[in-house]
């Protein structure tokens, strides 16, 4: 028996209407903020990832897919979202559309080489969204607010961003500098990863889950404290429409997130749920200026965020998310081969005008089609026998009033609709219109 590799998961029918009522309420949260929908590839030239993410990253140099393609071509399933929009936003000149400002977000999957664990996979879904052409905090905000509104929608309250600075480029050589010296004479008490970020990607050992609680690293330098004046008013600005907002947030000296492209704002949303225990970061993302001239486009500034959908969804877990209700509008009973064609014709009629519709496949009996109806939540069942033929009628019965009707065979939608959009006031105890003894 085959079964799926480590890492991935299959997606249930139970468990698709939660992720299709999580992925409607992005693109509604989305919408609020202006933000299009964009989708790149799967899989991009693995260049793309090494320039952008960058090689020292554990991402590349640890994690990522790579294999050669039968045309000799380094190919990388995608790690990370950013990267393939910035390609995509190039490529196809976004830059020269008539807005300004381009506001896009994604949802797709990713693809990682790391250890899984609970809402960690090695194909993991991730949404994310880039704003590019300006360098104003306003936008910085924007995109926090979006990342946090995303998160409220869902009726989680308990969050809080994390947010630091490690300022423009010049800000982050003045920083470096000064964390290099700081770290040299003690470098070998830290772990092997710091000791090889030490040579390659200093700022990234801030970043070590391992050695963060040391004294060494508790007293390092910290980014926030060498920002030149130009980034230090980015920063305050940023934090003055925060507070305008209201969004609440405090200030991460440490933060420094773990690709290389950040400039300026960086940030994290951690929500406080008993599902998501210590590790509770469930988005996170930055501000970045360059990457888009790095991979060969014009020299315009961007910022954003990202979630792991399977984190959001484990947080979903602690607020009793059930995502979308699970019933039929109509369970049509068809008795007898004869009647099966008017069946299929009254069948078609209701789906094609919207309602959610299903029959009986298996020829069952009547008291198994009845089943079949409770089995699938149905509001209301339909019978179509031999006398209704005749008669040019059906007979519906509404499950939520238990009142039983016979009408007009070419009326079934007719009827189903007008009960939908006006729905009965009979007492649910004894069905009764306006019942004054059950006090319903």
């Amino acid at each position: 028996m085959y079964q799926k590799i480590k890492g991935t998961y299959d997606l249930l029918p139970k468990d698709t209407k939660k992720w299709q009522a999580l992925e409607k309420t992005i693109h509604n949260v989305s919408k609020i903020y202006n933000y299009e929908e964009i989708r790149t590839p799967i899989f991009e030239n693995t260049e793309l990832f090494h320039r952008s993410v960058g090689l020292e990253t554990d991402i590349v140099s640890k994690e990522t897919y790579d294999f050669v393609d039968r045309g000799n071509r380094k190919i990388t399933l995608r790690p990370e979202g950013t990267a393939s929009v910035v390609r995509s936003y190039i490529e196809n000149k976004l830059y020269a559309d008539r807005l300004p400002i381009s506001k896009l977000y994604y949802m797709g999957p990713m693809f990682r080489y790391e250890r899984p664990q609970k809402g960690r996979y090695r194909q993991f879904a991730q949404f994310g969204a880039e704003a590019f052409g300006s360098e104003s905090p306003l936008l910085d905000a924007e995109i926090i607010s979006y990342a946090v509104s995303v998160i409220k929608a869902f009726k989680i309250k308990d969050i809080e961003v994390q947010l630091n600075s490690i300022g423009d480029q010049e800000s982050k050589t003045m920083y470096k500098a000064a964390l290099v010296t700081y770290l040299e004479k003690d470098i070998k008490t830290l772990c092997s990863d710091c000791q090889n970020r030490f040579e390659t990607n200093p700022l990234r050992i801030l970043d070590c889950k391992i050695d963060k609680d040391t004294e060494l690293l508790k007293n390092a330098p910290k980014p926030v404290d060498y920002l030149n004046k130009k980034s230090k008013n980015h920063f305050d600005k940023l934090c003055a429409y925060l507070d305008a907002m209201k969004i609440k947030y405090a200030i991460n000296k440490n933060l420094v997130r773990g690709l290389d492209y950040y400039t300026h704002t960086v940030f994290e949303v951690n929500a406080n749920l008993e599902t998501l225990g210590a590790q509770n970061t469930i988005c996170g993302g930055g501000r970045y200026n360059h990457l888009v001239s790095s991979l060969g486009g014009p020299n315009i500034p961007g910022v954003g965020f990202a979630f792991g959908l399977e984190r959001l969804m484990l947080a979903l877990e602690s607020v009793n998310f059930k995502g979308a209700p699970d019933y039929l509008h109509l369970f049509l009973i068809v008795l007898g081969e004869e009647q099966k064609e008017d069946g299929v014709k009254l069948l078609n009629r209701c789906r094609l005008g919207g309602l959610f519709s299903d029959i009986d496949f298996l020829d069952k009996s009547l008291k198994a089609q009845f089943k079949l109806a409770d089995n699938s939540n149905a509001r209301f069942i339909a019978i179509y026998g031999e006398n209704e033929k005749a008669n040019h009628k059906i007979n519906v019965k509404d499950k939520d009033t238990g009142k039983e009707i016979t009408i007009e065979r070419d009326q079934l939608y007719n009827h189903i609709i007008t009960e939908l959009m006006n729905p009965s006031q009979a007492c649910q105890t004894c069905k009764e219109e306006n019942c004054d003894n059950c006090g319903e």
